[in-house]
């Protein structure tokens, strides 16, 4: 099995993570950021903004890389990069779920931790100051 590139979209507004429900494939069901594999000729900005406008609906500009992770399975090895993304849409307006979402919605910072999410993503918004606490 080869490694995969992804990318994943960290958008903060008004104390708030963008998560999506994951509709399908590893992790169905399990709340994360948008994101998703890189396309071939794509670049890393580009895959970013695409994804989450696919999982919501939503323009923005993709920032500065937060971190980057490895997680391998049976079945997949994913390389996902994960930047911060400044949202150009009224996020409380324009958010759907949309593509391999089942779900989408703004979680306030201090309820993240609350949620079923995917492997290691608490820890990895704890290790980068994006919530403050894990459960």
């Amino acid at each position: 099995m080869k490694p995969e590139v992804c990318v994943g979209a960290v958008a903060l507004v008004d104390d708030r993570l963008l998560l999506i429900r994951r509709g399908h494939g590893p992790a169905a069901g399990e709340w994360s950021v948008p994101g998703g594999r890189v396309e071939g000729g794509e670049t890393l900005a580009e895959a970013v903004v695409r994804e989450l406008a696919e999982e919501t609906g939503l323009e923005a500009v993709c920032d500065d890389l937060v971190g980057w992770v490895e997680r391998i399975g049976e079945d997949h090895h994913f390389v996902i990069f994960d930047f911060f993304v400044t949202v150009l849409d009224d996020p409380d307006a324009a958010t759907r779920a949309g593509a391999d979402a089942a779900e989408a919605a703004w979680v306030p910072l201090d309820e993240v931790s609350h949620l079923r999410l995917v492997d290691g993503l608490a820890e990895f918004l704890h290790e980068h100051g994006i919530v403050p606490v894990i459960a």
